[in-house]
This record gives structure tokens, sequence and C-alpha cells, in this order.
């Protein structure tokens, strides 16, 4: 369960996450920023639950995360951060500055289109099935080093303490998951990132992003 001031009202949110979703843990620092709370379903994809008919109906392709808000229900990290937005506008995520608006949406692209996806669980299970079980951390090292250069170049004229400014934003929000994911599950070497390397630092001492993180979540393992 979330902590935070009940600002949705008598509904309470439904997140159906898996604890080392880095798409859900998007949408638990989303969650937390904005002071929400909400009942974590927890889907354990190692065990096939997100193909089970009750899932199905919430999300036809088998993700997570899902958000469910009274009768409405929303899939894709992405578009539940942009629901979130609109629909809890405390806390806001996106800069009125037309320009690093884009930037953070471009941030966030980089992340969920060019790097997520190549490392997700579906990915790397096949990869170690038909190729080896070596070849698919490699391939994951690869993929977020590509898109971790890109970000340093991109974000150097604009970072401040955070990824577009001296507030928290919507890259934020995607940035500091698949870092701590290239970190503690493929073993980057992060001293060629500097600037992300110094992002990862400020997100550890946020609160909505510590609480968010995959061993915090009711669903891990016990350590």
């Amino acid at each position: 369960m979330a902590s935070g001031s009940d600002n949705n009202g008598d509904q309470q949110l439904k997140l159906y996450s898996y604890y080392r979703s880095s798409c859900s843990f998007r949408v638990r620092i989303a969650l937390n920023l904005k002071g929400l709370k909400y009942e974590y379903k927890a889907v354990n994809l190692l065990k096939g639950e997100q193909f089970s008919p009750e899932f199905a109906n919430l999300n036809p392709i088998g993700y997570v995360p899902v958000l469910v808000d009274g009768d409405i229900a929303v899939s894709d990290s992405f578009a539940i951060l942009l629901y979130l937005e609109e629909k809890y506008p405390q806390h806001p995520l996106l800069p009125q500055d037309l320009q690093k608006k884009a930037i953070n949406f471009q941030a966030a692209n980089i992340v969920c289109s060019s790097i997520q996806p190549l490392q997700n669980l579906a990915v790397l299970k096949y990869i170690e099935e038909k190729v080896s079980p070596v070849e698919k951390i490699e391939w994951a090292k690869v993929h977020i080093g590509k898109g971790f250069a890109a970000l340093e170049v991109l974000l150097k004229n604009f970072a401040g303490r955070y990824a577009t400014g001296d507030e928290v934003s919507f890259a934020d929000l995607f940035l500091g998951p698949q870092i701590h994911a290239a970190i503690t599950r493929f073993n980057v070497d992060m001293t060629q990132f500097p600037l992300l390397s110094r992002l990862h630092d400020a997100y550890n001492e946020l609160p909505a992003f510590v609480d968010a993180r995959p061993d915090k979540q009711p669903d891990a393992p016990a350590q």
C-alpha cells in the first residue's frame, strides 16, 4: 500500500504490478509523488499470472502495469502517467515550457521504446533459450549502453538537479527505474555515464523513488 494523503476520494486506486517491473516502478513513483493511495495487486510474471482470464480482461496483451480508477482501467505506463497527470494535477510532472516538455517525452521514449522492451523478461527468456544464458546479459547491456549514451547527449543542456531542471519531471520517472535496473540486474558500468550516475544519486535521496523500488514492494522476495 502506498503512503500519502487520500486525494482521490473514497474510490481507491488499484495498481496491478510486479515488483521488478520497471514499467510498474514508474507508475509507483508517480502515485507517490502525487500523494495518491492505492491498492497493490501483485501479478507474478514468472508464474504466468499475466495470462489469466482476469488479467486479460484488463490488458489483453498481458503486460503490467494496469491502473484501475473506478470504472476506468488504463494499461501501459506511458498512458497511465498521462492519465494521472490530467486526472490528478497535484505535483505536476510535465513542465509548461514546450521545449522542456518535448525533451521529457523524448527521454521517456528512449527508455520505453529503445531500452526497456529489449531487456524485458520475455525477450531475455527467448535469447536464453535460443542462444545462451550468457548472451542474454550481453544483449541487455548493449541496448542499455546505446540508450544511455543517447540520453547523456540529449539531457546535457537541460539537466539540473534532475533530468530537465531542478524539479522532478516525467523523464525522471522513466530514468530512475531504468538506471536502477541497469545497476542491480545487469551490472552496467555507470562510470561512462556521469550525468545518469548523478541523477541516480539524486533519485536515491527522494522518498517517492526509494519507496517505489522493487525491494520495497509487497511481492518482493524476502531478503
